[in-house]
């Protein structure tokens, strides 16, 4: 059987081979609903297929965009890619997905691949962009949005959260309830990295400290992002002479780890413990006790890094929106806290 092509459906149809693209691209100029029934009934009828790799070559971008997380079995990257993916579907493009490892060499990788395969944007979620990175992002002509961080180390166009902000909304509410102090459960960085949300929700636990008269000397513990070596840590400080009365995390993947490590040392929570995270996964309602965290909007999020992708890149500068979004907080209550 021969291919069908779109000479094919335009006679069919009855119309030009340009109206049969811009039906079929939805653009670039409308399409009267009429002509627009006939075209795709005429494809329906015919079986027709576009060839999505000629229309790249010759526009020079694909219907993909690239998205690139540091993990995506960490419940927030997860959920948060797939938040992309949802948004990036309704705007008519699918997302290829690579994680770094929090590896520099494995996010540059990525970088050439993506932008290689001449992707319509990419998104990149980094823990701290490397100069590599830096540079093979410069070197390209596609855009790049950074989303729940925002580096230096390139002129970014970044989707972020009011992180600080956020930390003191927990650390504040769990010094309301009379704990004496809150502990900081951060990350691993022995440098803090500006623009990284670890290093925001650590300089908002400080502050809630220091507006509340509290010291924050040796209150501050470094652990892995994720659970397991969380709860390790845990097991060490809650089992040590000076247990804190209560305990806010960077993520609520180390909180989750906290909740285990408390378990386990039957230490109640929250009666003997409070704890705070901090991304709201879904997994945070479903712990023992429910975990008290701070939310961010993440298909709000995930929308508007895709449409600052697809809509910015054909754009002059002089009329692109704001180079930087970012989008508040919000504390949401459960029982880890000693709330009722």
């Amino acid at each position: 059987m021969a291919k069908v092509t779109r000479d094919d459906v335009a006679r069919l149809a009855g119309t030009s081979t340009a109206v049969v693209s811009y039906v079929i691209n939805n653009g670039p100029r409308p399409v009267a609903p009429a002509t627009r029934e006939r075209v795709l009934a005429a494809i329906k009828e015919l079986g027709y297929r576009p060839d999505r790799v000629a229309q790249a070559m010759a526009s020079r971008r694909t219907d993909l965009i690239g998205l690139i997380v540091p993990d995506a079995r960490q419940p927030f990257f997860g959920e948060m890619a797939h938040a992309v993916e949802q948004a990036a579907s309704e705007r008519g493009k699918m997302v290829l997905v690579g994680n770094s490892d929090y590896l520099d060499e494995r996010e540059v990788h990525y970088l050439r691949a993506f932008l290689g395969m001449r992707v319509s944007g990419l998104i990149l979620i980094s823990q701290g962009l490397s100069e590599n990175a830096a540079a093979e992002i410069e070197a390209w002509d596609a855009r790049v949005v950074l989303l729940h961080e925002r580096p230096e180390a390139i002129d970014d166009v970044a989707v972020v959260l009011d992180d600080i902000g956020g930390a003191q909304l927990a650390v504040r509410h769990l010094l309301e309830h009379g704990y004496e102090y809150v502990a900081c459960i951060g990350g691993i960085e022995i440098t803090p990295t500006v623009g990284d949300p670890v290093t925001d929700h650590v300089e908002g636990w400080r502050r809630a400290m220091l507006e509340a008269g509290r010291s924050t000397e040796g209150r501050l513990f470094q652990a892995p992002y994720n659970r397991y070596d969380a709860y390790k840590v845990a097991l060490e400080l809650l089992s040590g002479p000076d247990r804190p009365p209560a305990i806010f995390c960077a993520t609520d993947d180390q909180a989750i780890g906290v909740l285990r490590a408390a378990r386990e040392l039957r230490i109640e929570v929250p009666g003997e413990l409070a704890v705070a995270g901090f991304d709201d996964v879904k997994e945070a309602g479903l712990t023992d006790p429910p975990l008290t965290t701070v939310a961010s909007d993440r298909p709000a999020m995930a929308r508007a890094a895709v449409d600052m992708v697809l809509d910015d890149a054909v754009r002059p500068a002089s009329s692109r929106r704001e180079r930087v979004r970012q989008f508040p907080s919000a504390l949401v209550v459960r029982r880890s806290c000693g709330c009722a």
